[in-house]
């Protein structure tokens, strides 16, 4: 069967933290799809595992090199739709956008817009899909104007809360929008009353099977695993407390905090502070390839999610599915769509958000009760498994390709 041919636009690819973008490509080619990827931004080679270096090269990146040939697309785009051109000069440079960040990275997406739907014209493009709702959905919007293109986009998390000057336009203009969790929907059509009909659950694939365990009983501290990017919308902070809660308590557990960010240096500040020093540690970035050995040998995942001052939060982590995975049992916050997957007390523990105390209690739970928390975690891999088969999300972002792609198949 031919596909269409699918133009995904991010931001980089592959990036060591997006697993989920990454593993939506893989599974759409191992489909028979003809996916071509595109960035806005150059390259980062950093902390990516050997399954990404391998598909790195198959990349299109614009990034800085292309300032010096954004002149000549914007004249031929001129000279030949004149028209589209203006309008899109009228809206999408003035919208208004919720920080310089997101100002910064939305114009920049205006422009390229232009570069990669001459692009798309040429390759043969069919359907233009936008990993994330902020630049990429800008860029893929401003190529669908100008082409005729369909385009759809994927929203998450950072690109929706808080949302940028145009996402309703680009809901009101695009064939669809996919997001991995139902919390969103509501959220979107707040920016796009009457647009129900076009946004579609479709859970993100993952692809990290299970290792082997690390035994229990090896005379070891209770093992409590913390694995994310180092910002204030993960929660560690609070994470970090409620283990003095637990020390406290006469609870013998050792933290590992897995990952890496801006916020490390405060993060260890407090566990100086706190004068948990003996029990936490910061093995630092882990590669995809290893996160699996990592969640082994644990024996409590928790996910102390947030909303930042910013308004930022988690969507659902894909994570906390690769925990269940390894029937690891987890403990997690009440934060966006997590609730869909921690079902409070049958596949895990759910807390509020920033209660340092909640979350100690729940973590305590489980070490009293082990067996308790293993049952949890088993009937959360068998929903991880009928819900977030990564073959069956790839098939349910395929059909709405076909289903919005004029002709269908080619």
């Amino acid at each position: 069967m031919d596909y269409p041919r699918i133009a995904f636009v991010g931001l980089w690819f592959p990036l060591a933290s997006e697993t989920f973008v990454f593993h939506d490509v893989v599974h759409l080619r191992a489909l028979g799809v003809p996916v071509r990827v595109f960035t806005l931004y150059g390259e980062r080679p950093a902390n990516l595992s050997p399954e990404m270096r391998a598909v790195s090269g198959r990349v299109e990146r614009l990034g800085i090199p292309y300032l010096k040939e954004i002149h000549r697309y914007l004249v031929y785009w001129w000279k030949r739709a004149p028209a589209s051109v203006r309008l899109l000069f009228r809206t999408v440079p003035f919208r208004r956008w919720c920080d310089l960040e997101m100002a910064g990275e939305n114009l920049w997406a205006f422009l390229c817009g232009f570069r990669l739907a001459r692009r798309f014209e040429e390759e043969g493009i069919r359907h233009i899909h936008a990993s994330w709702g902020g630049g990429p959905a800008t860029a893929a919007w401003v190529a669908s104007r100008l082409t005729g293109i369909p385009f759809s986009f994927s929203v998450h998390a950072t690109d929706i809360y808080p949302p940028d000057g145009a996402l309703g336009e680009k809901v009101r203009d695009a064939a669809f929008v996919r997001t991995a969790n139902r919390v969103n929907v509501e959220h979107v059509l707040r920016f796009a009353p009457g647009h129900e009909a076009k946004i579609h659950v479709v859970h993100m694939g993952f692809g990290l099977e299970p290792g082997d365990r690390v035994p229990r009983g090896s005379g070891r501290p209770f093992r409590i695993l913390g694995l994310g990017r180092f910002v204030p919308k993960k929660g560690f902070d609070i994470l970090i407390r409620s283990c003095k809660l637990l020390e406290e308590s006469g609870v013998d557990f050792e933290l590992v905090l897995g990952g890496s960010g801006a916020c490390r240096p405060k993060l260890e500040r407090l566990v100086r502070e706190l004068k948990l020093e003996a029990r936490v540690r910061f093995p630092g970035f882990l590669t995809h390839d290893g996160v699996s050995g990592f969640l082994s040998s644990g024996d409590v995942f928790v996910m102390p999610s947030v909303i930042d001052a910013s308004g930022d939060r988690d969507g659902l982590p894909t994570v906390i599915m690769e925990a269940l995975l390894h029937e690891l049992p987890v403990v997690a916050t009440d934060v966006c769509g997590i609730g869909e997957v921690i079902r409070d007390g049958e596949t895990g523990f759910l807390v509020p958000q920033k209660d340092p105390v909640a979350l100690a209690r729940a973590v305590a739970r489980v070490i009293s009760d082990p067996e308790g928390g293993l049952r949890m975690a088993r009937k959360g891999r068998l929903l991880v498994r009928e819900e977030f088969d990564p073959e069956r999300s790839s098939r349910a972002l395929l059909r709405c390709f076909l289903e919005t792609t004029p002709a269908g198949i080619e």
